[in-house]
């Protein structure tokens, strides 16, 4: 599949929210996420399937989801980008708000080897 094919399905999984499922498919067993920020008990960066899947595992348990939209994909080579708005609740605060990411998405051999995710929660330094 090209990069377009994958992101076109990712987009359609991601909509569905069938966020695993898309991981499954689509990701590589060696997937490296970065996000803009560490999280906490979690590193900015993780590395390998598992990791990946706890991660999507613990923003379900963190977060009351509401809706969201996203879309795209917005091709470049070997990459594309997805525009990811969320309406969501954080437990933590119980302060609903919108969220809005741009995921930047590397393909190789067929897969999704790197995930990139670019949004502000404030202040990030």
């Amino acid at each position: 599949m090209s990069a377009m094919e994958i992101g076109e399905k990712l987009v359609a999984l991601c909509q569905q929210g069938k966020n695993q499922e898309a991981i499954d498919a689509l990701y590589s067993p060696n997937i490296v996420s970065v996000e803009a920020m560490a999280m906490p008990n979690m590193s900015q960066t993780q590395t390998g399937i598992d990791a990946i899947k706890a991660k999507n595992a613990w923003w379900a348990d963190n977060h009351e989801i509401h809706g969201g939209e996203v879309k795209g994909p917005y091709p470049n080579g070997n990459q594309f980008i997805v525009h990811f708005t969320f309406d969501v609740t954080p437990k933590h605060t119980g302060k609903r708000m919108t969220m809005e990411e741009m995921g930047l998405f590397t393909i190789e051999n067929g897969k999704i080897s790197k995930e990139e995710f670019f949004y502000s929660m404030g202040d990030c330094s």
